[in-house]
């Protein structure tokens, strides 16, 4: 059975603008759809528009083409295509590092082990808190115990996501789960105010500014 065609946005090479691999050159794959509408929302077009729809080996022979970084797969989201499953294991099957960014709505229990997973808790300013798959926290867990080394992002809007993001780490104990990532709303939270917060509770996270937007300000596609 051949496996199914993905929808794409677009496919670029560019900075790594988040996560732990900032700073570094990544090959992206922006898959077209997402089943949420955060308020920040930075990639609207991504289900706005129709994408095109792209052969797995079309997107691994175009990866092909920078053997040396690493491959994420973004949206959108991602796991809402079949296709994602496929091109996630050939990837890695070809020694890829990979990268899988996903909204947190969905459950990540067949990504591939090999599979870095960055999982977004979605905040109440987002709008989309009522979106959160908590069975994720589960997942991750068992993850980890088979050795994987998986990102939790917080985007936030305003001084009360940050106290959710931290009540929830507390709870669930995030920070021996995965690299957790705190990333304020461009014009919604000053970076400098969640820096004082993070510094007053000596927190386990790690400040993440969108790089790429700061390199780019002025594009908002293919960075």
């Amino acid at each position: 059975m051949s496996n199914p065609p993905l929808t794409v946005s677009e496919l670029f090479y560019s900075i790594q603008g988040e996560s732990t691999r900032t700073g570094l050159p990544c090959a992206f794959v922006r898959l077209s759809g997402c089943n949420l509408r955060c308020r920040y929302c930075d990639s609207r077009y991504t289900w706005e528009e129709h994408g095109r729809k792209t052969d797995l080996a079309e997107i691994l022979k175009w990866a092909e083409a920078y053997p040396e970084v690493p491959v994420e797969l973004t949206g959108g989201e991602p796991l809402l295509q079949e296709g994602t499953y496929p091109l996630m294991r050939e990837l890695a099957a070809r020694g890829r590092t990979v990268l899988l960014e996903t909204n947190g709505s969905l459950g990540i229990g067949r990504v591939p082990d090999a599979v870095t997973v960055i999982l977004d808790l979605k905040c109440p300013d987002s709008g989309m808190e009522n979106m959160i798959d908590w069975a994720n926290i589960g997942r991750l867990a068992q993850r980890r115990k088979r050795g994987c080394r998986d990102e939790i992002k917080f985007v936030l809007s305003s001084e009360r996501d940050y106290v959710w993001a931290r009540e929830v780490t507390a709870e669930y104990g995030l920070a021996e789960l995965a690299t957790l990532l705190l990333s304020p709303a461009d014009k919604l939270m000053a970076p400098s105010r969640l820096a004082e917060l993070m510094l007053a509770d000596r927190s386990p996270a790690r400040l993440q500014l969108q790089l790429h937007r700061i390199i780019w300000p002025a594009l908002e596609r293919g960075v």
